[in-house]
């Protein structure tokens, strides 16, 4: 790589922990719907609904945390989690008896953060249209999301955690909303997506993107989200929860974000990604090389950067075998103490 105005230091160059690091328009929200919400203790895990609205598209969202909400009380940090391309928000919340914890919104709200997701346009409980829900849709999506969650919550700025094209959908935004952006985990991310096989097998099928709004996501094709990189780096059961769940919002998912990974990458400008970043590489990874990651660290302008390969992980890393490598990077980076010295 040559011409790079911020070459990757070595000290961001980090070993510990089982981990290998490589170097390398606002619209209303609708009124919260809290039917669902749970009554818990202060230690135990409370969840509530809420609806956005983006226009006449209501959008599904859902929180958890340590306890109700109290009036008064210091607000949690909060933590976004953005999905990605062939499911919806149930991926961070899973639940396989027998299998372990796999819900990372469990997790971190056992960390003490206050966790949200959303179901984007065309995806799980929200509203269905004609359109392709690309990128720029999701950003607008979270434009609509961020202003439930300041009134729920009285913050003005969030983390956001996304995986493979939810980290896309996540770094659009915070290039759109700088202001409401805190730290960023940006999971699976790809930037020009030079060298991947999983896209150069994708881009076969552009035509079909271009020309259709949605795509087949059947029981086999979410299989092969855990399967296509590496066999062995999740659990086949934990996968067949993930499609019960899934398929119950029907066999189809939209194309947007394929196009947009096939056709328009760099859909994320790091230049303009003014917030600290978390770049997470499982090391069997099929969509993102090394290579892709290191030029998008490296032109980010924020000195506050890491970038973490998990071993023995493949592009998903929320269903991972190793998951729990992920959430401690992630957990470490998003409570860093402020630096004292700049």
């Amino acid at each position: 790589m040559t011409n790079l105005d911020h070459p990757l230091p070595r000290r961001a160059v980090i070993k510990g922990a089982g981990l290998a690091l490589a170097a390398g328009g606002l619209t209303s929200a609708l009124p919260a719907e809290n039917a669902g919400a749970q009554s818990s203790p202060p230690n135990e895990i409370w969840s509530s609904e809420y609806w956005a609205k983006k226009g006449d598209i209501p959008l599904w969202m859902f929180r958890k945390r340590l306890g109700a909400p109290k009036p008064g009380e210091p607000p949690k940090p909060v933590l976004f989690f953005v999905h990605g391309s062939s499911v919806s928000s149930r991926v961070f919340d899973l639940h396989v008896p027998g299998h372990g914890d796999y819900s990372v919104m469990d997790a971190f709200a056992n960390f003490g953060f206050d966790c949200w997701t959303m179901d984007h346009e065309n995806y799980g409980k929200s509203g269905r249209t004609s359109g392709n829900s690309d990128i720029a849709s999701g950003v607008e999506d979270l434009k609509a999301a961020v202003e439930v969650v300041a009134r729920e919550t009285g913050r003005q700025k969030y983390h956001f955690l996304g995986e493979s094209s939810g980290a896309l959908r996540a770094g659009a935004f915070a290039m759109a909303a700088p202001e409401r952006a805190d730290r960023l985990v940006f999971a699976a991310f790809t930037y020009k997506g030079e060298g991947s096989p999983t896209l150069k097998k994708r881009a076969e099928q552009l035509e079909y993107y271009r020309s259709h709004n949605m795509r087949k996501r059947d029981r086999d094709m979410i299989r092969s989200i855990a399967t296509r990189d590496r066999p062995g780096t999740s659990d086949p059961a934990v996968v067949e929860v993930l499609a019960d769940v899934e398929l119950q919002f029907g066999e189809q998912c939209p194309t947007g974000t394929y196009l947009d990974m096939t056709a328009n990458l760099p859909v994320v400008k790091p230049e303009k990604v003014l917030s600290p970043v978390l770049l997470v590489r499982g090391e069997y990874d099929g969509i993102a090389t090394v290579a892709d990651l290191e030029a998008f660290y490296n032109l980010l302008p924020n000195g506050d950067r890491q970038l973490v390969i998990l071993p023995g992980t493949a592009h998903s890393v929320a269903l991972a075998i190793n998951r729990q490598l992920f959430w401690h990077a992630a957990r470490s980076f998003l409570t860093m103490p402020a630096p004292t010295a700049t």
